[in-house]
């Protein structure tokens, strides 16, 4: 059987990162599932694109576009007025990724 292209701790790492508890067997079942996807988007890679224009949708859809304009914004003082904590001109908000390595 061929290298497994995302290994057991990559997984819990993952699942660490997206606050998830995950079993052994759960863990054994996405490295498979996983490894599956990633050996789809490998094969996807192998394709010959060139000359083939990009799209966004897989059928013809009318998407038209605007173009970006500055609208209405508030002072900085109005925008944290109602802030529980500041720091300067910026929102200050607690830390919540702690992973160590």
């Amino acid at each position: 059987m061929p290298q497994s292209r995302i290994s057991a701790d990559e997984v819990k790492k993952t699942a660490l990162l997206a606050r998830l508890e995950l079993s052994e067997a759960e863990v054994a079942q996405l490295c498979g599932e996983l490894d599956a996807i990633l050996g789809y988007v490998q094969a996807l890679s192998t394709l010959d694109v060139d000359g083939i224009e990009p799209t966004t949708h897989a059928v013809p859809l009318d998407c038209p576009l605007r173009e970006d304009r500055l609208g209405p914004q508030l002072v900085v003082e109005a925008a944290l007025a109602d802030a529980p904590r500041r720091q300067g001109e910026l929102f200050e908000v607690p830390k919540i990724i702690e992973v160590g390595e």
